[in-house]
């Protein structure tokens, strides 16, 4: 399952970032915390350069908070300042302003000495599409200034906002990579809606994700839809196995007796992004590491 995705005006965003980045004193990155490594794009670091970084896990109320946990001090000990926030509800979203200026504390007092009173800090905030970057800066700036939908691509160019008395922020559009390294990454990217589901084969996704799931988290998807893992697990194509399974325990029949794989499908990943299967983290810092989980 080969998934890329990177609309021209992804270049252009690129572009306009490495551009504007002369003017920026912290590059804030918004993740999935469902996947947050995955969510990153890896360019990311190449575009901020040596500026200081802060790593908004956002989404908290669909992850696992051991998860979570683990993956805040991931990347503290990377040397980055992290925020854990639920901006669909608001969850932590007010800590922001204060945990910027806790990271340019010393920024701050240096302009302060050279009499630059009431210099604005200024903030750029990045994320891939539909990791809920929009929704987030909503939440701090307490209106709806930026354009938020769940799907990709929502935001398009870049906008200046004052945030509060000394904060501006750069909002840019998500932005993606040009070539996915594994199909794995495609693939975690495609289950948490951060490539478009038009250009994708939905059906082949939620066998994938429903194999994952068997492996990491068989109760949430027993539980939900009735599933027989060990027959599943001993035919060919278990994800497919499944599938089926879920859809004939839902009634989804079509003529002749077919399953409407599709339909299930389409319904296994809503339920899946919008949390109703449970608090589900697709991938832990020891994947990256070895190390044993953070606390």
């Amino acid at each position: 399952m080969n998934i890329q995705w990177y609309p021209g005006h992804m270049a252009k965003t690129r572009r306009q970032m490495l551009e504007n980045l002369k003017n920026i004193d912290i590059v804030c990155e918004v993740t999935d915390a469902r996947i947050p490594m995955v969510s990153r794009n890896p360019d990311m670091d190449e575009i901020a350069g040596n500026k200081p970084r802060m790593i908004i896990l956002n989404r908290i109320d669909l992850a696992d908070p051991q998860q979570t946990r683990a993956w805040a001090s991931y990347f503290r000990s990377k040397g980055w300042a992290v925020l854990e926030t639920d901006s669909r509800q608001g969850k932590c979203t007010g800590q922001f302003s204060a945990a910027v200026r806790g990271v340019l504390a010393d920024k701050i007092a240096a302009w302060k000495e050279k009499g630059q009173v009431g210099r604005a800090v200024r903030v750029m905030v990045v994320g891939i599409p539909n990791v809920g970057k929009s929704t987030f800066i909503n939440r701090i700036l307490g209106r709806k200034s930026a354009k938020a939908a769940d799907k990709p691509g929502v935001t398009r160019g870049s906008q200046w906002f004052r945030v509060s008395e000394g904060i501006d922020l750069l909002d840019t559009p998500g932005i993606l990579w040009p070539k996915f390294d594994d199909e794995r990454t495609g693939l975690l990217l495609a289950a948490t809606g951060a490539v478009r589901d038009d250009i994708l084969d939905v059906e082949t996704l939620a066998c994938k994700l429903f194999e994952i799931l068997s492996a990491h988290e068989p109760e949430a998807i027993t539980s939900r839809y009735q599933l027989d893992l060990s027959a599943a697990m001993d035919s060919d194509f278990p994800g497919y196995t499944l599938l089926e399974q879920a859809g004939r325990r839902r009634g989804f029949m079509m003529r002749g007796g077919e399953i409407d794989t599709e339909r299930m499908a389409r319904i296994f990943l809503d339920e899946y992004r919008g949390g109703v299967l449970g608090r589900i983290t697709l991938e832990t810092p020891e994947e990256y590491t070895g190390d044993e989980l953070g606390n």
